[in-house]
């Protein structure tokens, strides 16, 4: 890695969780119980994020805009 470039984003963090006792492991957005795949399913679905957003209330959209930008970035660094 280069200097100031930052490793793969954490399963434990404000944004993602992952924990054998919440959705058996599964990566949900932190405090939530709301896999990170159903944004992903929800987008290439061609659904909006204020849609994701209202069925999945207990998720911000500071989480879904912080998961995306750094998805893009980890995307971008390794083109």
């Amino acid at each position: 890695m280069k200097p100031g470039e930052q490793g793969p984003m954490p399963k434990d963090s404000s944004i993602i969780s992952a924990s054998p006792e919440i959705m058996g492991g599964t990566p949900v957005f932190a405090g939530t119980r709301v896999p990170i795949q159903t944004l992903l399913d929800y987008l290439k679905a061609g659904e909006s994020i204020g849609d994701f957003l209202d069925g999945f209330p207990t998720v911000t959209k500071e989480q879904v805009i912080s998961f995306l930008e750094e998805a893009g970035k980890q995307l971008v660094g390794m083109a």
